[in-house]
Formats: C-alpha cells, sequence, structure tokens
C-alpha cells in the first residue's frame, strides 16, 4: 500500500496543479470584478457625498443594505447551485451584479442609493459560499487553505489595482460628457463583470465528472482521494441540513465569520476615508497608497496560508493575524497627524484580516461534509454578511456621532478579539490537529 501511495503521488500532485491553473485564474479574476464593484463605492462616497448633500451615516447604512439582501438569499442561491451546478449560477449573479453596479451612476438621492444597494446585494448572494462549495469539489482538505487563499486574493488584488484605477477614473473623467468621475467609476468598473458573467458558462464545469479536460484515469483518481478526505475529515458523518442546524457548532463557526467580515469590511470601506482624513487630499494618491497598503495584505494571506497547509496548523494561524489587526486599529488614533503611520497601521491591519478571512475558510470546508455542506456553507456566509453589514453601518453612525472614524474603528478591534477567542471555542485544536493529520496521511502532499 505504502509503495503505491509513493508511485501515484507524482501523478496526483500534478493533477491538482492542473486543475489548480484551469480554475484558480478564472474564478480569482470573477472575484476580482465582484469585489471591485462592491467596494468602489468606497471611492466614490470621497465625491458623490458632497456632490449630493449625503452624509457618512447614509454611505454607512446603504452598504448595510447591501448585506441585508446577500445575507436573504445566501442559502437558497447555494441551495440552487447545488441543484443546477456553478455555471449557470455564475453567469446569472454576475450579469445582475454588472447591470445594477452600472445603474448606480444614476444615484441622485438616499433613497436611490439605498433601494439600488439592497438590489446589488440580492444580486451577488450566493457567490461566496458558492465558490467555496465549488472547490470542494476538487480539491481536499489538505489542499484548502492555500486554495482558498489563492481565490480570496481577489480582495486584495481588486485593491492593488483596483483601487489605483478608481482614483485614476475619478480624477482624470471628472467632468467628460459633462458626468462626474463618480459616475464614470460605476459605469466602467460595471461592464467587465457582465462580459465575464457570460464566459463562465462555456468556460467552467459544474463537476469533474463533466470536465473533458481530464481523462478518465484522472478522474477515477480525485474521486477516490476526495472519498478518502470526506471519511477522514473533522466531521465525516453527512449530515442532512436539518440536523446540521441543531449542531451548536455550526453557529460558533458562523459568529468567527461574523467577526472576519466585520473587520475585513472596516478596510476594505473605509480606507480611503482614512487616508483623506490623516491629510491626503488628492484623489489618485489615495489610490495608490490603498493599492500599496493592498498589496501587503496580498502577501500575508498567501505566505501565511502556505504555511498553515505545511504544517496543518489552523488556530496559531488565525490568532495572530487577527490579534494584529485588532491592536492596529486600537492604535490608529496615535497616528491621526501621520500619513505614514496611518499608511503602516492600514497596512498591518489589511495584512490580518485578508489573512484570517483566508483561514477562516478552511474551518467550515473542512467541518461540514456531505449533505450538509451546501446549506451550512451558505448559512455561515450569510451570517458573515450580517457582519459585513453591521461593520460599515457602525463604522459611519460613530463618525456622524462624534466627528471621528477612530470609535468605530475601535469598536472593530474589540469585534477581531473576540472572533479571537470564538475560533478556538468552534473547534478544539485537538479534534482539529486529529483531521489535519488523517487529511496529510490520505490526501496530497503539502509541495502539491
Amino acid at each position: 500500500m505504502q509503495t503505491h501511495e509513493r508511485t501515484s503521488m507524482p501523478q496526483e500532485q500534478l493533477l491538482y496543479r492542473k486543475i489548480l491553473w484551469r480554475l484558480l485564474p478564472f474564478i480569482l479574476l470573477c472575484y476580482f470584478i465582484c469585489y471591485l464593484d462592491r467596494v468602489n463605492i468606497g471611492f466614490a462616497k470621497l465625491k458623490f457625498l458632497t456632490d449630493l448633500n449625503l452624509t457618512d451615516a447614509n454611505y454607512g447604512f446603504a452598504t448595510a443594505l447591501f448585506f441585508v439582501t446577500y445575507s436573504l438569499f445566501d442559502i437558497p442561491s447555494n441551495l440552487l447551485l447545488a441543484k443546477i451546478g456553478v455555471r449557470k449560477t455564475l453567469t446569472r449573479i454576475m450579469v445582475i451584479w454588472g447591470i445594477l453596479s452600472a445603474m448606480q451612476m444614476f444615484i441622485q438621492s438616499a433613497s436611490h442609493l439605498y433601494a439600488l444597494r439592497l438590489l446589488f446585494g440580492a444580486a451577488e448572494a450566493g457567490f461566496i459560499p458558492g465558490i467555496m462549495l465549488y472547490l470542494t469539489y476538487w480539491f481536499p482538505n489538505a489542499l484548502r487553505g492555500r486554495v482558498t487563499s489563492l481565490f480570496l486574493l481577489g480582495i486584495p488584488i481588486s485593491g492593488m489595482i483596483g483601487a489605483p484605477l478608481s482614483g485614476a477614473i475619478m480624477q482624470n473623467m471628472q467632468g467628460t460628457l459633462s458626468l462626474h468621475g463618480w459616475q464614470w467609476l460605476f459605469l466602467i468598473e460595471a461592464l467587465p463583470a457582465i462580459v465575464i458573467g457570460v464566459a463562465a458558462f462555456f468556460y467552467l464545469d459544474d463537476t469533474p465528472a463533466e470536465a473533458r479536460w481530464l481523462s478518465a484515469e484522472e478522474k477515477s483518481l480525485l474521486a477516490s482521494r476526495l472519498a478518502e478526505d470526506r471519511k477522514h475529515g473533522t466531521h465525516a458523518q453527512a449530515q442532512s441540513l436539518r440536523a446540521m442546524l441543531h449542531d451548536p457548532r455550526l453557529y460558533l463557526i458562523a459568529a468567527v465569520n461574523f467577526s472576519v467580515n466585520c473587520v475585513t469590511n472596516a478596510v476594505s470601506f473605509w480606507t480611503p476615508s482614512i487616508l483623506k482624513s490623516v491629510g491626503v487630499a488628492n484623489v489618485g494618491h489615495i489610490g495608490w497608497l490603498t493599492g500599496g497598503i493592498s498589496a501587503i495584505g496580498a502577501l500575508g494571506m498567501v505566505l501565511v496560508s502556505q504555511h498553515s497547509d505545511r504544517t496543518m496548523e489552523r488556530h496559531l494561524h488565525f490568532t495572530v493575524p487577527g490579534l494584529l489587526a485588532a491592536a492596529s486599529f486600537v492604535a490608529l488614533p496615535l497616528a491621526r497627524d501621520s500619513v505614514a503611520g496611518t499608511v503602516a497601521l492600514m497596512m498591518c491591519a489589511m495584512f490580518g484580516c485578508y489573512t484570517i478571512l483566508a483561514l477562516y475558510w478552511t474551518i467550515p470546508t473542512a467541518y461540514m461534509q456531505g449533505k450538509s455542506a451546501a446549506g451550512g456553507l451558505a448559512f455561515v456566509s450569510m451570517v458573515g454578511a450580517i457582519g459585513s453589514g453591521v461593520s460599515p453601518s457602525i463604522i459611519g453612525w460613530l463618525k456622524v456621532q462624534t466627528g471621528s472614524l477612530y470609535s468605530g474603528m475601535f469598536v472593530m478591534g474589540i469585534v477581531g478579539i473576540a472572533g479571537v477567542v470564538l475560533v478556538w471555542m468552534a473547534i478544539p485544536p485537538a479534534k482539529m490537529r486529529l483531521a489535519q493529520k488523517r487529511a496529510m496521511a490520505n490526501g496530497p502532499s503539502a509541495e502539491s
């Protein structure tokens, strides 16, 4: 048996590398476009608040409304994906959200903004849990931290590329054809979603069995490895969604996601405003600084996730970045008079937030197997989406009440610390280590 495993290992490594290069670049592109369209309002608000006579509280509330409908439709969307496949689901999501994102250029009042963000959230619902479910069809738990971090690179890449692009559009397109720069921003950055959404229907395969680019031998090897992975997973016995909803651990895992999304959205939606508050007046400069900060987040996400996969340890790899992000939020007032100090703290915050976001998804995807996976992943995503909505709403409201963004960021620091505590409660380290050892024994090499 051992001789057979050693012989087949190189073939298995080549198989996962082949799958990685076939799927990850495309779904990474999808998520990059998705996240760019979701958070470019953070740049647009630097100008449209004045143009439309709105406040930071209006902005925070509108941002929160997106996640209200996003969370409501997360579970139905993911259950539908499990029935009709990722191709139809991703095409539907991306084309509709692209149209709605472009329609934001016609905003004239707070009510227009609120209505469109509600529709936008409903359109995008199910994207992240759908992709997370889809990745379980192709990769075992031993590789999932690394693969998830590569997919979630769409978030920092949207900052690295999208932030300078957004700043440049707003700076250079202002007044063109009598439109504001923020109107051009919504229009130009929405169009790729429609194009890539149509392409997704023709490029992706719903399951490995339908992949014509895999040989029969490769499909058989993949199926056997994934079956073995499920057998030895953290929660190996398949459950129905109803049974899963009676499991207290599900709610702890969901609460961790609430915390993770709170802190991640704090940096995603408010970094441009924080930079403006310390004296960076030029929108183009804000774009480049935000891009540099996002690059640090991307580096942390990849390096820490790879090390976590190699050691098959999750808790400490989550804890250290999580506490770093929380400490950075709390320390921001100390740099209120320094652009360099603020940028340094936001780099640390983004490093921590994006790293724990990637590592978080290794927990539910290892714990949820069988029939419970689609609904369970959608449930924790739904709770995370609620956190995503709570975060900007609290920060915006406190900004209006106190005149400062720092009080809201302090609250997010406390929420981040709570998330670190909860992750140790959700799945005890001993239970996770046992599952990870089984995954290493039965799954692919960490070098694959």
